[in-house]
């Protein structure tokens, strides 16, 4: 038998922010914080680093310093965005009635022209 070493990266140190997170939060001081599907991941990040997150065209804005990464929302009901289930146990973030109004509609805009 051959000893192989795996692969597996780990996401707690080497995460990729366009497929592994869902969403992020600013905080102050250039402190963000990640959350995957189970996980949440604070990292310190420049000025630099935060602004070309921030016009990344996956991620949307759904309150004051919270993005969702548009690709992994899987629903948006009674003032939430889920992702995944919907159940109790789900990762979801709140979000006021004209945000998902807004959400909705830059969801549907993408949708339909995909090249954008």
């Amino acid at each position: 038998m051959i000893n192989v070493p795996s692969n597996d990266r780990n996401v707690y140190e080497d995460f990729d922010v366009e497929t592994d997170i869902l969403y992020y939060r600013l905080g102050s001081f250039g402190l963000v914080s990640f959350h995957g599907s189970n996980y949440n991941i604070k990292k310190k990040m420049s000025a630099d680093q935060i602004n070309r997150l921030c016009r990344n065209g996956l991620f949307y804005p759904v309150a004051s310093g919270c993005y969702v990464n548009t690709a992994k929302i899987s629903g948006i009901e009674e003032g939430a965005v889920y992702f995944g289930s919907t159940g109790p146990e789900a990762k979801r973030v709140s979000l006021s009635r004209w945000k998902a109004y807004q959400l909705r509609s830059h969801l549907s805009q993408v949708r339909s022209n995909p090249a954008q």
